[in-house]
């Protein structure tokens, strides 16, 4: 997709400087470019998102300077948005039956959008600054049970090389509560057996370093046995790579969610639990053990502390069952009283 000159500078900042990935950029220019249609429609300017316009001309080519001439005006609109504006655009999205998450998602883009252009000089306020960003209902993210989390990674069978590297799949997810995109980027150096460390790289490409067990240490070394035979006599393996698939090349996230719905199926848990149900059930455990909030917020590799903080819900929540099921409310029990 062609962007506007000035959405395009926001999206080489957001890839060049934040280090942001790919996806993440395209993400953030996808709200913007709904934004810049929006705009010119209540404008009453006809916008065309941005895509160059392949109209034969009467010389033989193609006409480009539509887009061009659209993503003028789109850059025009977005440097004189004020306040009023973005809360129009709110409403619209509000209309549109857009979710309360989603809206707050599109918000934050155009927060950073012009927090941005107000540090580069191109407008001397931001328009969005005064907008508040719609109340959302928190949701506590899911979480396994110690026993369920031990079913789950008993499934793998540890006698075949995909077993044991699924096994070890497993085990990684569980011990350092790391994101499924940091798994796989994980190469044979990063483990470090005899720190029992695993230094990962983040959002950001921000690298930080968490410890693991040693349980989990000594399946991933049975993996590494059966990988490394598997690599002398494949000379298309991957000799960096941890995770490899068959091939020898690099697991894909999408593979290790499918190798992961294949084992709750055989464990008999909730097919709709996902990888990064595995990364709740480490930050929960962990805070049920004692865990001081600030440890797991560098654990999980979270950049602020209010991400991290969702998680003591759960714990409170779980203790105010074990204390209900340890002191019933004597008020409740027949003839029940308190004595003072």
């Amino acid at each position: 997709m062609e962007y506007s000159t000035t959405i395009q500078k926001f999206l080489d900042y957001l890839r060049f400087e934040k280090r942001f990935s790919e996806h993440t950029a395209k993400c953030y220019g996808a709200d913007l470019g709904q934004f810049g249609e929006f705009l010119t429609s209540a404008s009453g300017e006809t916008h065309h998102e941005g895509q160059a316009i392949s109209a034969p001309d009467q010389h033989g080519g193609t006409a480009t300077a539509v887009a061009t001439q659209t993503n003028i005006q789109v850059d025009r609109l977005l440097l004189s948005t004020d306040v009023n504006t973005v809360r129009a655009y709110l409403a619209f999205l509000n209309d549109k039956q857009y979710s309360k998450a989603t809206i707050a998602r599109k918000l934050a883009t155009l927060r950073s959008f012009y927090k941005f252009l107000v540090k580069r000089n191109e407008i001397s306020d931001n328009p969005v600054v005064a907008v508040r960003t719609p109340k959302q209902e928190k949701k506590l993210p899911r979480y396994l049970e110690y026993e369920e989390v031990k079913r789950l990674l008993e499934t793998p069978p540890m006698d075949s090389w995909l077993g044991a590297r699924d096994r070890a799949i497993l085990e990684t997810l569980y011990s350092t509560g790391i994101r499924v995109s940091e798994l796989v980027a994980l190469n044979m150096d990063d483990v470090d057996f005899l720190g029992e460390v695993v230094h990962i790289r983040g959002k950001g490409k921000k690298e930080r370093i968490a410890p693991i067990s040693s349980s989990a240490l000594q399946v991933i070394q049975h993996y590494m046995e059966f990988r490394n035979k598997r690599a002398q006599s494949n000379a298309n393996f991957d000799s960096k790579v941890l995770f490899v698939n068959k091939h020898g090349r690099r697991l894909s996230t999408r593979s290790v969610r499918r190798k992961m719905d294949k084992y709750l199926k055989m464990a008999g848990l909730d097919p709709a639990i996902s990888p990064h149900t595995l990364r709740h059930s480490f930050a929960t455990h962990m805070l049920n053990k004692g865990a001081d909030l600030r440890s797991v917020q560098e654990l999980l590799g979270h950049q602020s502390l209010s991400t991290t903080q969702i998680y003591t819900h759960l714990t409170t929540t779980k203790l105010k069952e074990v204390y209900e099921n340890a002191h019933p409310r004597e008020a409740d029990e027949p003839g029940g009283h308190i004595n003072n």
